[in-house]
């Protein structure tokens, strides 16, 4: 399956310019580079204010293991109330304390911003039933409450104590930086696409003055003629130290071979018109000649045998069909040469009543018709290679279909300056493969179409040379049972 030239098959992203997609990798990178330090901030972050909290929560159960443990020998004797322990001094607001006695929660509290307890129910704080005797913090939802670093203990009467300290400033603090990276990162995101845009831009500038030259480059008309290529890439942009002066370099080196490999084109075909103009000039003396002696020698012969006879008649006629070629050689070597053609009003309307009048006494065995308007045509151009023109395309489709075939010569104008002549024939057609090379310099019809005369080949190549050089333009479609040859003029001078 051919690929798309314009690309529209390939992904979308590949569709992109380079600088839209130099752009979205930068910011990209950006956004992960951010991300990454984001992430790795917060964690450590988070940590190392979760650190902070539970050597505070160390001091808070030492704290509340004193003053809610048994008394020391000697002591006052007293029993331990509930969640009196967090009344110990030195105890941070919003300290949560717990007993638990024979594995059921005895008291839980939590100490408010003036100092008292807020008792809390069994219930709401189930969930520090499931907090491991480990001396160690643990994160625990604790109902309602919010999230806390624990920490278990078991006094010398076997009651467990547990205290804990609430995450709520940590989340706080870390959610605002948070909130703060997304507000950098977004800005400098912002930043980095409006910078990114201005750098690219003036960095691929001399990118761009490449491509601007090679599209100028393109539209030239490099097929024919002689051609100079003028367009080259400013010596400021050609550095090797940078990709862009690189292919500025190899771009300019690109034109300067495929210049000078035009140049050797054109001064070639120059050498192989002037050659085949002067063969054609001189091989049209001697074949005149040869012309000349055969008919001669026929003529004053009648004595001879038949055998001679016959031959002089193949040597007449061989030699008249070889003038013929070198005819059309010569003419074509003058028109790729640039001959000069007369500018001055044709009326088409005459010229096509002129041409077909002239197929009709060469094709009797043929059907001719004139589509003609009311109007006459006018065109500017030269009179004598138009009518070559139109009688080329005739013989054409004389030479090319077979007796009784129908032929008709329609004249109309499309628009306003623009003539249009149209040679159709109900034939058998042009054959698929030789339809693309038609006008073509010797090329030949199928087999299948019948050729009661012969052909140089060199027919259809000149009218699209005379053609052309009125600036018009000529094509042709063909299917079995019709065929057509649609010859577009302006009204305009020669090109």
């Amino acid at each position: 399956m051919a690929s798309d030239p314009d690309g529209a098959d390939a992904p979308r992203w590949r569709r992109r310019s380079l600088r839209v997609r130099l752009l979205v990798v930068l910011v990209t990178l950006l956004a992960l580079v951010s991300a990454t330090i984001g992430v790795v901030t917060v964690f450590a972050l988070r940590g190392f204010l979760v650190g902070r909290l539970d050597s505070a929560l160390n001091s808070a159960n030492g704290r509340s293991f004193v003053a809610g443990g048994p008394p020391e020998r000697g002591g006052e004797a007293h029993e331990p109330q509930g969640a009196d322990f967090l009344r110990a001094p030195g105890q941070a607001a919003g300290t949560l304390g717990a007993r638990i006695t024979s594995g059921k929660i005895d008291a839980a509290a939590v100490l408010d911003d003036e100092g008292s307890l807020e008792t809390l129910t069994a219930v709401s704080v189930k969930d520090l039933l499931s907090v491991p005797v480990d001396k160690h913090p643990h994160t625990l939802q604790v109902g309602s409450l919010g999230e806390f670093r624990v920490l278990a203990v078991r006094t010398d009467d076997r009651d467990v104590l547990i205290t804990g300290l609430p995450l709520d400033d940590v989340e706080r603090v870390v959610y605002r930086l948070i909130a703060v990276e997304i507000g950098v990162a977004a800005g400098a995101g912002v930043l980095a696409t409006v910078v990114g845009i201005v750098i690219l831009r003036r960095t691929l500038r001399p990118l761009q003055r490449v491509a601007e030259t090679a599209e100028r480059v393109s539209g030239l008309p490099l097929s024919k003629g002689e051609v100079a290529i003028e367009e080259r890439i400013d010596q400021r942009e050609v550095d090797d130290r940078t990709e862009v002066g690189q292919v500025a370099r190899s771009v300019n080196r690109l034109l300067d071979h495929v210049t000078d490999a035009l140049t050797a084109r054109h001064e070639s075909e120059t050498k192989v018109r002037r050659f085949l103009a002067d063969a054609s000039h001189e091989l049209r003396t001697p074949l005149t000649a040869i012309r000349g002696y055969a008919e001669l020698t026929r003529r004053v012969r009648d004595d001879a045998p038949p055998e001679i006879s016959y031959a002089m008649r193949r040597v007449e006629s061989e030699a008249a069909r070889m003038a013929t070629m070198v005819e059309d050689l010569l003419l074509l070597a003058r028109l790729d040469a640039g001959r000069e053609l007369a500018r001055e009003p044709v009326d088409l309307t005459h010229l096509l009543l002129d041409v077909v009048s002239d197929a009709t006494a060469s094709g009797p065995d043929h059907q001719w018709r004139m589509k003609l308007p009311d109007d006459p045509v006018m065109v500017t151009g030269d009179a004598g290679s138009l009518h070559q023109v139109f009688g080329n395309l005739l013989a054409n489709a004389r030479v090319h279909t077979p007796a009784g075939t129908t032929v008709t010569a329609s004249l109309s104008a499309s628009s306003p300056g623009t003539a249009v002549v149209s040679i159709l024939d109900d034939g058998p057609g042009i054959p698929d493969h030789v339809l693309p090379t038609v006008f073509e310099r010797f090329a030949r019809g199928a087999e299948s179409r019948s050729r009661d005369t012969g052909s140089t080949g060199l027919g259809l190549a000149i009218v699209r040379a005379i053609v052309e050089r009125h600036g018009g333009t000529v094509q042709v479609s063909s299917r079995p049972g019709q065929t057509a040859f649609v010859v577009h003029l302006p009204s305009g001078s020669l090109s």
